[in-house]
This record gives structure tokens, sequence and C-alpha cells, in this order.
């Protein structure tokens, strides 16, 4: 069942292999260093432990953002693997919202993600979301910049 977004501009709905060219188009422009190769993607939209979202809006559901989890239920954590926004539909609360879905999804009480350390505009969405950083990653992404490690404490088991 979709989940009606905060600002009724966009829904959240859940995404498959169905959705892969438009969600591999959004990772290109989102991402044109880190964009995920096609392999990787195939197995991000079927693992079935990966939970996945797209946001969409407008009468045709244009993609406008996408998210996917990998549940690590083992290890009490879950990360997210990917979250992108449309550039031109950034700041309007689908980022926010495409997190505020997947952490209240996992069932597991920590969640991580990793981001260029040069990405201020991120690390800012997710300290606002309570992400607290725990660790950098040297060389991590393509040509050589560090990733920061963050985490949030979803509920204490």
């Amino acid at each position: 069942m979709p989940t009606q977004a905060p600002t009724d501009t966009f829904r959240l709905l859940p995404a498959g292999l169905r959705d892969i060219s438009a969600i591999r188009e959004l990772e290109q422009l989102s991402f044109p260093l880190d964009a995920w190769p096609l392999i990787e993607m195939i197995s991000v939209l079927s693992l079935p432990s990966v939970l996945r979202w797209k946001a969409v809006e407008g009468e045709h559901d244009e993609l406008v953002g996408f998210i996917a989890v990998d549940v690590r239920r083992r290890d009490n954590l879950s990360w997210i693997a990917t979250i992108a926004v449309h550039p031109e539909r950034r700041g309007h609360g689908i980022g926010q919202a495409l997190m505020r879905q997947a952490e209240t999804s996992v069932a597991v009480p920590r969640m991580r993600l990793s981001v260029r350390m040069s990405n201020q505009a991120a690390i800012t969405l997710y300290e606002k979301r309570g992400y607290q950083r725990v660790d950098v990653w040297p060389r991590y992404y393509a040509g050589g910049e560090d990733a920061l490690v963050m985490e949030k404490w979803l509920y204490h088991e």
C-alpha cells in the first residue's frame, strides 16, 4: 500500500525490476562518478534482503527519488545502500520521506549509510534525522574521496 508523503505532491511506492531504467537514470544523474553498474542494480532490485521504495509524482508516476536498504538481521543492522533524489526536486521533503519510510520498515535497531565527505547537503540531512558520524573509509569513492559512515539508533533492544 502506498505511503502518502507529507507534501502530498509525491507518493512512495515499492520499487522493483520494472523500474530499473528510471532508477539507473536517476543514479547516473545523482552520482555521475559512483552510479551503480547494471549488475549491482539488478541485485539491489531483486534480492529479498533489500527493501526499496521509489518516490513518484505526476499522473504518469515520474520517478523523482529512490532508496534501497540492505537489512542484515544477523547483525541487527541495516545499510542504506543508495538514496537519490532528482536534482530538480531536492529540498522538497522527498529524501526525508524516503528515509522515514526505510527507518520505520526495518526490524533492526541500527541504520547505517556512507556518504562522500564533500556532500555537505546530504550530511546535513542525515544529521537532522539523527545520524551520527561513526567511521571514515579512506579513498572509498571514485577519485579517491573518503566516505563518512553515519549511524542512527532506531530503537534500543
